[in-house]
Protein backbone atom coordinates (compact mmCIF):
# COMPACT_ATOMS: atom_id res chain seq x y z
CA UNK A 1 0.00 0.00 0.00
CA UNK A 2 1.64 3.15 -1.17
CA UNK A 3 2.22 6.04 1.99
CA UNK A 4 2.29 8.82 -0.74
CA UNK A 5 -0.46 12.27 0.57
CA UNK A 6 -2.03 14.39 -1.13
CA UNK A 7 -0.75 17.86 -0.70
CA UNK A 8 -4.09 19.53 -0.58
CA UNK A 9 -4.98 16.97 1.97
CA UNK A 10 -2.83 17.68 4.04
CA UNK A 11 -2.78 22.01 4.05
CA UNK A 12 -7.01 21.49 4.49
CA UNK A 13 -5.73 20.01 8.31
CA UNK A 14 -3.57 22.21 8.73
CA UNK A 15 -5.59 25.10 8.05
CA UNK A 16 -6.80 24.09 11.66
CA UNK A 17 -3.68 24.47 13.64
CA UNK A 18 -1.61 27.48 14.16
CA UNK A 19 1.01 28.55 16.95
CA UNK A 20 -1.71 30.17 18.90
CA UNK A 21 -3.80 26.87 19.63
CA UNK A 22 -0.88 24.86 20.00
CA UNK A 23 0.46 27.16 22.59
CA UNK A 24 -2.55 27.23 24.20
CA UNK A 25 -2.97 23.21 24.63
CA UNK A 26 0.68 22.78 26.05
CA UNK A 27 0.03 25.71 28.18
CA UNK A 28 -3.27 23.94 29.43
CA UNK A 29 -1.95 20.71 30.29
CA UNK A 30 1.46 21.79 31.77
CA UNK A 31 -0.45 23.72 34.34
CA UNK A 32 -1.98 20.46 35.30
CA UNK A 33 -0.31 18.42 37.35
CA UNK A 34 0.12 15.25 36.46
CA UNK A 35 2.93 13.31 38.34
CA UNK A 36 3.07 9.23 38.02
CA UNK A 37 0.17 7.83 39.29
CA UNK A 38 -1.64 11.41 39.19
CA UNK A 39 -3.06 11.86 36.06
CA UNK A 40 -6.54 11.96 36.05
CA UNK A 41 -6.94 15.44 36.35
CA UNK A 42 -5.07 15.89 33.11
CA UNK A 43 -6.87 13.45 30.95
CA UNK A 44 -9.90 14.99 32.17
CA UNK A 45 -8.63 18.16 30.75
CA UNK A 46 -7.50 16.77 27.45
CA UNK A 47 -11.25 14.88 26.98
CA UNK A 48 -12.75 18.47 27.38
CA UNK A 49 -10.36 20.16 24.66
CA UNK A 50 -11.08 17.02 22.44
CA UNK A 51 -14.59 17.27 22.73
CA UNK A 52 -14.72 21.01 22.37
CA UNK A 53 -13.12 20.21 19.03
CA UNK A 54 -15.86 17.64 17.88
CA UNK A 55 -13.71 14.77 18.84
CA UNK A 56 -15.41 11.72 20.31
CA UNK A 57 -13.21 11.87 23.75
CA UNK A 58 -13.56 9.93 26.96
CA UNK A 59 -11.66 9.53 30.05
CA UNK A 60 -10.52 5.68 30.84
CA UNK A 61 -9.69 5.59 34.49
CA UNK A 62 -7.32 2.94 35.92
CA UNK A 63 -7.84 3.89 39.97
CA UNK A 64 -9.41 6.84 41.32
CA UNK A 65 -6.57 8.93 40.46
CA UNK A 66 -4.63 7.50 37.63
CA UNK A 67 -6.28 7.49 34.17
CA UNK A 68 -5.84 7.64 30.27
CA UNK A 69 -7.52 10.09 28.12
CA UNK A 70 -9.12 8.55 24.82
CA UNK A 71 -10.32 10.18 21.59
CA UNK A 72 -11.77 8.70 18.28
CA UNK A 73 -12.26 10.35 14.63
CA UNK A 74 -14.20 7.67 13.01
CA UNK A 75 -13.27 6.87 9.54
CA UNK A 76 -14.73 3.92 6.87
CA UNK A 77 -15.52 0.67 8.29
CA UNK A 78 -13.60 -2.02 8.00
CA UNK A 79 -10.21 0.23 7.22
CA UNK A 80 -7.04 0.36 8.70
CA UNK A 81 -7.00 1.70 11.94
CA UNK A 82 -4.25 3.99 13.22
CA UNK A 83 -3.26 4.94 17.05
CA UNK A 84 -1.57 8.58 17.68
CA UNK A 85 -0.30 7.96 21.60
CA UNK A 86 1.91 10.12 23.66
CA UNK A 87 2.34 9.37 27.75
CA UNK A 88 1.14 12.37 30.02
CA UNK A 89 3.20 11.67 33.35
CA UNK A 90 6.05 13.82 34.22
CA UNK A 91 9.43 12.29 35.56
CA UNK A 92 9.60 14.13 38.25
CA UNK A 93 6.61 15.53 40.20
CA UNK A 94 7.14 19.27 40.29
CA UNK A 95 7.00 19.01 44.32
CA UNK A 96 9.70 19.78 46.60
CA UNK A 97 9.00 17.37 49.32
CA UNK A 98 9.55 14.72 46.46
CA UNK A 99 11.88 15.95 44.19
CA UNK A 100 14.82 17.62 46.29
CA UNK A 101 17.40 17.37 46.69
CA UNK A 102 17.33 14.27 43.91
CA UNK A 103 16.39 16.52 41.08
CA UNK A 104 17.83 19.58 42.46
CA UNK A 105 19.02 21.47 45.95
CA UNK A 106 15.90 23.99 44.47
CA UNK A 107 13.63 23.37 42.09
CA UNK A 108 14.30 25.84 39.12
CA UNK A 109 11.13 27.57 37.50
CA UNK A 110 10.92 24.62 34.84
CA UNK A 111 11.14 22.28 37.18
CA UNK A 112 7.15 23.28 38.36
CA UNK A 113 3.90 22.79 36.88
CA UNK A 114 3.30 26.45 35.57
CA UNK A 115 3.46 27.22 32.36
CA UNK A 116 5.53 30.58 31.38
CA UNK A 117 5.24 31.92 27.59
CA UNK A 118 8.61 32.98 26.29
CA UNK A 119 8.46 33.91 22.92
CA UNK A 120 8.18 30.83 20.69
CA UNK A 121 9.20 28.82 24.12
CA UNK A 122 6.98 27.60 26.85
CA UNK A 123 8.34 26.84 29.57
CA UNK A 124 7.37 24.37 32.57
CA UNK A 125 7.36 21.01 33.91
CA UNK A 126 7.31 18.65 30.86
CA UNK A 127 6.64 21.24 28.76
CA UNK A 128 8.45 19.67 25.53
CA UNK A 129 8.38 15.83 27.25
CA UNK A 130 5.99 14.41 27.38
CA UNK A 131 3.18 17.76 27.38
CA UNK A 132 4.90 19.30 23.79
CA UNK A 133 4.21 16.23 22.51
CA UNK A 134 0.97 15.29 24.04
CA UNK A 135 -0.21 18.51 22.59
CA UNK A 136 0.87 17.66 19.03
CA UNK A 137 -1.03 14.86 19.20
CA UNK A 138 -3.98 16.64 20.63
CA UNK A 139 -4.04 19.50 18.02
CA UNK A 140 -3.23 17.20 15.03
CA UNK A 141 -6.40 14.85 15.63
CA UNK A 142 -8.76 18.01 16.36
CA UNK A 143 -7.26 19.37 13.12
CA UNK A 144 -8.33 16.53 11.27
CA UNK A 145 -11.68 16.01 12.99
CA UNK A 146 -12.56 19.71 11.68
CA UNK A 147 -10.99 19.29 8.30
CA UNK A 148 -13.93 16.82 7.26
CA UNK A 149 -11.67 14.41 5.31
CA UNK A 150 -13.25 11.17 5.22
CA UNK A 151 -10.57 8.75 6.80
CA UNK A 152 -10.06 4.73 5.09
CA UNK A 153 -9.79 3.83 8.86
CA UNK A 154 -10.28 4.89 12.32
CA UNK A 155 -7.74 7.28 13.75
CA UNK A 156 -7.59 7.14 17.54
CA UNK A 157 -5.51 9.39 20.25
CA UNK A 158 -4.48 7.95 23.31
CA UNK A 159 -2.54 10.21 25.84
CA UNK A 160 -1.10 7.33 28.01
CA UNK A 161 -1.24 7.36 32.12
CA UNK A 162 2.21 5.81 33.59
CA UNK A 163 4.47 6.28 30.73
CA UNK A 164 7.52 6.83 32.57
CA UNK A 165 10.19 4.23 33.97
CA UNK A 166 9.16 3.80 37.45
CA UNK A 167 6.86 2.09 39.97
CA UNK A 168 4.69 3.69 42.02
CA UNK A 169 6.06 6.99 43.78
CA UNK A 170 7.33 6.59 47.38
CA UNK A 171 4.05 7.35 48.90
CA UNK A 172 1.47 5.56 51.38
CA UNK A 173 -1.31 7.19 49.69
CA UNK A 174 -0.23 5.46 46.34
CA UNK A 175 -0.64 1.91 46.94
CA UNK A 176 -0.53 0.72 43.24
CA UNK A 177 3.00 -0.91 42.31
CA UNK A 178 2.34 -1.08 38.90
CA UNK A 179 2.16 2.82 37.99
CA UNK A 180 4.38 3.37 36.00
CA UNK A 181 6.39 1.32 32.70
CA UNK A 182 3.69 1.56 30.33
CA UNK A 183 0.83 0.73 32.66
CA UNK A 184 -1.57 2.93 31.35
CA UNK A 185 -0.56 2.10 27.61
CA UNK A 186 -1.63 -1.58 28.41
CA UNK A 187 -4.74 -0.99 29.88
CA UNK A 188 -5.61 1.53 26.54
CA UNK A 189 -5.02 -2.07 24.51
CA UNK A 190 -6.77 -4.26 27.30
CA UNK A 191 -9.63 -2.34 26.53
CA UNK A 192 -10.15 -2.65 23.38
CA UNK A 193 -8.42 0.51 22.13
CA UNK A 194 -5.97 -1.78 19.84
CA UNK A 195 -5.09 -0.14 15.96
CA UNK A 196 -3.17 -2.04 13.51
CA UNK A 197 -0.63 0.96 13.33
CA UNK A 198 0.73 3.13 16.25
CA UNK A 199 2.63 6.76 16.35
CA UNK A 200 4.28 7.21 19.56
CA UNK A 201 5.15 10.57 19.95
CA UNK A 202 8.74 11.56 21.76
CA UNK A 203 11.36 13.46 21.84
CA UNK A 204 14.23 12.36 18.82
CA UNK A 205 13.74 14.41 15.23
CA UNK A 206 13.57 11.48 13.51
CA UNK A 207 11.62 8.03 13.00
CA UNK A 208 12.62 5.77 14.75
CA UNK A 209 11.44 1.55 14.29
CA UNK A 210 13.31 0.22 17.57
CA UNK A 211 14.32 0.58 20.68
CA UNK A 212 15.60 -0.43 23.79
CA UNK A 213 13.75 -2.17 26.89
CA UNK A 214 15.15 -2.81 30.12
CA UNK A 215 16.17 -4.85 33.27
CA UNK A 216 15.86 -3.47 36.76
CA UNK A 217 18.68 -5.46 39.21
CA UNK A 218 19.32 -5.00 42.55
CA UNK A 219 22.28 -5.97 44.14
CA UNK A 220 22.82 -6.45 47.96
CA UNK A 221 25.97 -6.55 50.22
CA UNK A 222 25.48 -7.22 53.46
CA UNK A 223 27.98 -6.45 56.49
CA UNK A 224 27.26 -6.56 60.42
CA UNK A 225 24.99 -4.32 62.08
CA UNK A 226 27.32 -2.49 64.39
CA UNK A 227 28.22 0.77 66.74
CA UNK A 228 30.45 3.91 66.15
CA UNK A 229 31.32 2.66 69.88
CA UNK A 230 32.23 -0.66 69.13
CA UNK A 231 33.83 -0.73 65.52
CA UNK A 232 37.53 -0.93 67.19
CA UNK A 233 36.38 -3.77 69.53
CA UNK A 234 34.42 -6.78 67.51
CA UNK A 235 34.07 -7.74 64.16
CA UNK A 236 33.24 -4.94 61.93
CA UNK A 237 32.00 -4.85 58.46
CA UNK A 238 30.01 -1.90 57.08
CA UNK A 239 28.32 -2.85 53.99
CA UNK A 240 27.96 1.17 52.60
CA UNK A 241 31.98 1.19 52.68
CA UNK A 242 32.04 -2.32 51.07
CA UNK A 243 29.20 -1.69 48.34
CA UNK A 244 31.78 1.09 46.70
CA UNK A 245 33.64 -1.70 44.96
CA UNK A 246 30.10 -3.67 43.54
CA UNK A 247 29.55 0.46 41.98
CA UNK A 248 33.16 0.45 40.88
CA UNK A 249 32.66 -3.10 39.24
CA UNK A 250 29.33 -2.51 37.48
CA UNK A 251 30.92 1.63 36.42
CA UNK A 252 33.57 -0.83 34.43
CA UNK A 253 31.47 -3.34 33.30
CA UNK A 254 28.95 -0.99 31.55
CA UNK A 255 30.71 0.28 28.81
CA UNK A 256 31.61 -3.37 28.16
CA UNK A 257 28.19 -4.42 27.86
CA UNK A 258 27.33 -1.40 25.92
CA UNK A 259 29.66 -1.97 22.98
CA UNK A 260 28.28 -5.86 22.98
CA UNK A 261 25.10 -4.53 22.15
CA UNK A 262 25.01 -1.83 19.90
CA UNK A 263 23.23 -2.12 16.68
CA UNK A 264 20.75 -1.03 14.41
CA UNK A 265 19.37 2.09 16.67
CA UNK A 266 20.02 1.50 19.68
CA UNK A 267 23.15 1.16 22.39
CA UNK A 268 22.06 0.17 25.00
CA UNK A 269 23.14 1.60 28.48
CA UNK A 270 23.09 1.36 32.35
CA UNK A 271 22.80 3.35 35.11
CA UNK A 272 23.09 2.77 38.86
CA UNK A 273 20.03 4.63 40.52
CA UNK A 274 19.94 4.43 43.89
CA UNK A 275 21.30 3.31 46.96
CA UNK A 276 19.41 1.63 49.94
CA UNK A 277 20.91 1.94 53.79
CA UNK A 278 21.10 3.08 56.73
CA UNK A 279 18.84 5.13 59.96
CA UNK A 280 19.99 8.27 58.38
CA UNK A 281 18.58 9.90 61.72
CA UNK A 282 21.23 7.98 63.66
CA UNK A 283 24.23 7.15 61.35
CA UNK A 284 26.02 6.10 64.78
CA UNK A 285 25.03 2.38 63.50
CA UNK A 286 26.25 0.49 60.04
CA UNK A 287 23.68 -1.61 58.73
CA UNK A 288 23.73 -4.81 58.18
CA UNK A 289 22.92 -4.55 54.68
CA UNK A 290 23.09 -1.99 51.66
CA UNK A 291 21.25 -2.44 48.07
CA UNK A 292 22.27 -1.01 44.89
CA UNK A 293 19.24 -0.60 42.19
CA UNK A 294 20.80 -0.65 38.43
CA UNK A 295 19.12 0.27 35.24
CA UNK A 296 20.02 -1.77 32.92
CA UNK A 297 18.95 -1.23 28.90
CA UNK A 298 18.24 -4.11 26.40
CA UNK A 299 18.00 -4.31 22.88
CA UNK A 300 15.68 -5.73 20.90
CA UNK A 301 17.66 -8.95 20.31
CA UNK A 302 18.26 -9.75 23.83
CA UNK A 303 16.08 -11.11 25.85
CA UNK A 304 15.67 -9.91 29.32
CA UNK A 305 16.94 -13.58 30.62
CA UNK A 306 20.28 -12.61 28.48
CA UNK A 307 20.35 -10.24 30.07
CA UNK A 308 20.24 -11.52 33.08
CA UNK A 309 22.82 -14.25 32.55
CA UNK A 310 25.21 -11.54 31.75
CA UNK A 311 25.22 -9.42 34.64
CA UNK A 312 25.44 -12.30 36.52
CA UNK A 313 28.14 -12.99 34.88
CA UNK A 314 29.44 -9.52 35.70
CA UNK A 315 28.44 -10.12 39.38
CA UNK A 316 30.37 -13.33 39.59
CA UNK A 317 33.86 -11.01 37.76
CA UNK A 318 33.36 -8.74 41.00
CA UNK A 319 32.94 -11.56 43.41
CA UNK A 320 36.32 -12.90 41.98
CA UNK A 321 37.83 -9.59 42.64
CA UNK A 322 36.55 -9.64 45.88
CA UNK A 323 36.04 -12.82 47.65
CA UNK A 324 35.55 -10.84 51.16
CA UNK A 325 32.09 -9.62 49.77
CA UNK A 326 29.16 -11.19 51.17
CA UNK A 327 26.89 -10.12 48.48
CA UNK A 328 23.81 -11.40 46.33
CA UNK A 329 21.73 -9.82 43.34
CA UNK A 330 18.14 -10.40 41.50
CA UNK A 331 16.22 -9.08 38.30
CA UNK A 332 13.51 -7.41 39.79
CA UNK A 333 11.44 -6.12 36.54
CA UNK A 334 11.99 -6.90 32.85
CA UNK A 335 10.61 -5.29 29.74
CA UNK A 336 11.37 -6.29 26.53
CA UNK A 337 13.51 -4.30 23.88
CA UNK A 338 11.19 -4.21 20.66
CA UNK A 339 11.37 -3.62 16.85
CA UNK A 340 9.17 -3.00 13.63
CA UNK A 341 9.60 -3.90 10.13
CA UNK A 342 11.04 -0.51 8.72
CA UNK A 343 9.06 -1.56 5.88
CA UNK A 344 6.06 -1.66 7.71
CA UNK A 345 3.43 0.87 6.61
CA UNK A 346 3.44 3.33 9.73
CA UNK A 347 7.46 3.35 8.85
CA UNK A 348 7.22 4.01 5.76
CA UNK A 349 4.45 6.86 6.28
CA UNK A 350 6.40 8.45 9.11
CA UNK A 351 9.79 8.53 7.11
CA UNK A 352 7.61 9.79 3.42
CA UNK A 353 6.17 12.85 5.97
CA UNK A 354 9.42 13.50 7.02
CA UNK A 355 11.49 13.62 3.40
CA UNK A 356 8.73 15.43 2.44
CA UNK A 357 9.16 17.93 5.27
CA UNK A 358 13.04 18.47 5.18
CA UNK A 359 13.25 17.94 1.40
CA UNK A 360 15.85 14.99 1.78
CA UNK A 361 16.76 11.32 2.42
CA UNK A 362 15.64 10.18 5.79
CA UNK A 363 18.11 10.41 8.17
CA UNK A 364 17.62 7.92 11.51
CA UNK A 365 19.16 8.78 14.60
CA UNK A 366 21.60 5.84 15.92
CA UNK A 367 23.06 4.92 19.63
CA UNK A 368 19.72 5.64 21.21
CA UNK A 369 19.17 4.36 25.02
CA UNK A 370 15.69 5.75 26.03
CA UNK A 371 12.75 3.19 26.36
CA UNK A 372 8.89 4.40 25.93
CA UNK A 373 5.70 2.85 25.28
CA UNK A 374 6.62 1.65 21.70
CA UNK A 375 7.15 -1.12 23.58
CA UNK A 376 4.07 -1.99 25.34
CA UNK A 377 2.18 -1.35 21.48
CA UNK A 378 4.66 -3.40 19.83
CA UNK A 379 5.01 -6.43 22.56
CA UNK A 380 1.19 -6.37 21.53
CA UNK A 381 1.55 -7.19 17.98
CA UNK A 382 1.00 -3.31 16.70
CA UNK A 383 3.61 -1.63 14.48
CA UNK A 384 4.53 1.11 15.63
CA UNK A 385 6.93 4.30 14.71
CA UNK A 386 8.20 6.60 16.77
CA UNK A 387 8.94 10.48 16.19
CA UNK A 388 9.23 13.90 17.71
CA UNK A 389 10.71 16.85 18.17
CA UNK A 390 14.41 18.08 17.95
CA UNK A 391 16.03 19.28 20.92
CA UNK A 392 16.06 23.33 21.77
CA UNK A 393 18.31 25.62 19.99
CA UNK A 394 20.65 28.25 21.18
CA UNK A 395 17.46 30.98 21.12
CA UNK A 396 15.88 29.13 24.05
CA UNK A 397 15.57 31.10 27.27
CA UNK A 398 16.97 28.01 29.07
CA UNK A 399 20.42 26.62 28.21
CA UNK A 400 20.05 22.88 27.28
CA UNK A 401 20.53 20.32 29.59
CA UNK A 402 18.56 17.44 30.95
CA UNK A 403 16.09 18.96 32.88
CA UNK A 404 15.79 21.68 29.68
CA UNK A 405 15.14 19.18 27.47
CA UNK A 406 12.24 17.96 29.23
CA UNK A 407 10.78 21.34 30.12
CA UNK A 408 11.40 23.68 27.53
CA UNK A 409 9.29 23.68 24.16
CA UNK A 410 9.81 25.22 20.80
CA UNK A 411 6.44 25.98 19.37
CA UNK A 412 7.73 26.29 16.13
CA UNK A 413 8.91 22.84 16.91
CA UNK A 414 5.50 21.99 18.26
CA UNK A 415 4.02 23.11 14.39
CA UNK A 416 6.34 20.75 12.91
CA UNK A 417 5.93 18.00 14.75
CA UNK A 418 2.15 18.25 14.19
CA UNK A 419 2.19 18.58 10.48
CA UNK A 420 4.41 15.52 10.66
CA UNK A 421 1.48 13.88 12.68
CA UNK A 422 -0.92 14.64 10.32
CA UNK A 423 1.04 13.37 7.21
CA UNK A 424 2.25 10.33 8.75
CA UNK A 425 -1.93 9.85 9.69
CA UNK A 426 -2.67 10.72 6.33
CA UNK A 427 -0.37 8.27 5.05
CA UNK A 428 -2.20 5.68 6.57
CA UNK A 429 -5.30 6.48 6.59
CA UNK A 430 -5.80 7.66 3.27
CA UNK A 431 -8.16 10.06 2.76
CA UNK A 432 -10.80 9.53 0.07
CA UNK A 433 -11.96 12.89 -0.30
Amino acid sequence: MSSAVRDDAVEAVMAHVDADLLREVVVGLVDVPSPTGEERALATWAVDHLAGAGVEARVQPLDDRQANAVGRVRGAEGGPSLLLYAPIDTLTTGNADEDEPWAADSLRPDMLPHARVDGDHVVGLGASNPKGHAACVMVAGEAIRRSGLALAGDLWLGLGAGGMPTNRRARPDLPRENAGQGVGCSFMLEQGVFPDHAVIAKPGGAVAWEEVGLCWFDVTVRGTFSYVGSRHRMPYVNPIVEIGKVVAGIEAWLPTYAARHTAGLVAPQGNIGSVRAGYPHMPAVSPASCTLRVDLRIGPDTTPQQARREFGEAMAGIRAQHPELDLDWDMVLAIPGTRTDPDALVVRAAVAAWETDRGRTHEPIVANSGATDANILRSRGVSTARIGMDRIGPDAPLALDFPAGMNVVDVREMARLTRWLVRTALGVLQPTA
